[in-house]
């Protein structure tokens, strides 16, 4: 056992607190495999009532996976690596749907990726003015995993397409509209998101993510056109693979279904150049220059991104 998450048991509450708040508590292999374990054992604890998920410091519950160091295991181990690590944070997010005893997750700060994971399938999910929530996965050349597209799926009208593409963050009030929360703590800022849902509906439609950006680039709307600068800057291969990943996870019964094909497809995408160039330009190297490949929208092969999927059809 390290320190870097803590465990108590107190007045018949559980208590995990994700404890590396330099890194905004970023979670290892070690820490998912520490949480899986205990969550487990606390199943049959009667001492354990109910459980309650937070994090040290105040900068946010977690920040994500600490994929510097995925990319430095994967450089090391390569595929065996990969089947490692998702195997291990993927059974502790469909531990947490599935939990027989209450589970509150305090998604306070910043609250991205893997840290959606822990939290966003918990059966309390409360936010705060200061929550920022985000699937920012297109960023590094990967898609936005861990069961969230469970709910991304199934959020109003295209939002959770837009959220999965950008890999944009939101706010409270915006997060329990997505269904990514069920409530917030005190007062928060309204949210934005509604008076964005015109262009958004009407440009995220569709199963064509080359489409889905022409639409946006053609739109009225300044913000469309931003946004398609944004998509613009993600990484091609990772925009086409989400977009199908969302399509598909709406037609699945479950967020263990959905964990299931993040499975089968993140491991594959892992191992890809993108990652480990996504990973230098935003957290090794920062310079936010990434060189994906293929380049652009247009050069991503539809067979290519199929054949990511194959193994599920």
């Amino acid at each position: 056992m390290s320190d870097e998450v803590l465990f108590e048991v107190d007045g018949g509450v559980g208590r995990i607190t994700l404890n590396r708040p330099r890194q905004i508590n970023a979670l290892t292999q070690a820490m998912l495999a520490e949480i899986g374990d205990r969550l487990a054992d606390w199943v049959d604890d009667d001492a354990v009532e109910w459980v309650h998920l937070t994090g040290a410091g105040e900068r946010g519950l977690c920040s994500g996976a600490d994929v510097r160091a995925l990319r430095a295991e994967l450089t090391e181990r390569g595929e065996a690596a990969a089947e490692v690590f998702f195997t291990i944070e993927y059974a502790v997010d469909a531990l947490i749907a599935n939990y027989p005893k209450s589970v509150r997750a305090d998604m306070f700060g910043i609250t991205m990726g893997g840290g959606m994971g822990l939290s966003a399938h918990c059966s309390e999910r409360v936010v705060r003015a200061d929550s920022r929530l985000a699937m920012p996965e297109t960023i590094i050349g990967l898609f936005p995993d861990v069961g969230v597209l469970y709910e991304l799926s199934r959020a109003p009208g295209e939002l959770g397409t837009h959220l999965a593409l950008t890999g944009g963050s939101v706010g409270a009030a915006d997060a329990v509209l997505l269904g990514l929360a069920d409530h917030a703590a005190g007062e928060v800022p309204p949210a934005v998101l509604p008076g964005q849902r015109d262009w958004i509906d009407a440009c995220y439609a569709g199963d064509d993510p080359l489409a889905i950006v022409h639409r946006l680039e053609e739109h009225p709307d300044a913000e469309a056109r931003e946004t398609a600068a944004v998509l613009r800057q993600r990484c091609p291969f990772a925009v086409a693979v989400t977009l199908a990943a969302i399509r598909r996870a709406a037609t699945l019964p479950s967020v263990a279904a959905v964990l299931a094909q993040d499975h089968a497809l993140a491991v594959p995408m892992v191992l890809r150049p993108d990652f480990s160039e996504g990973v230098r330009a935003q957290v090794v190297d920062k310079d936010r220059n990434p060189a994906w490949n293929p380049a652009r929208l247009e050069d991503v092969d539809p067979a290519e991104v199929a054949a990511v999927f194959a193994q599920l059809v």
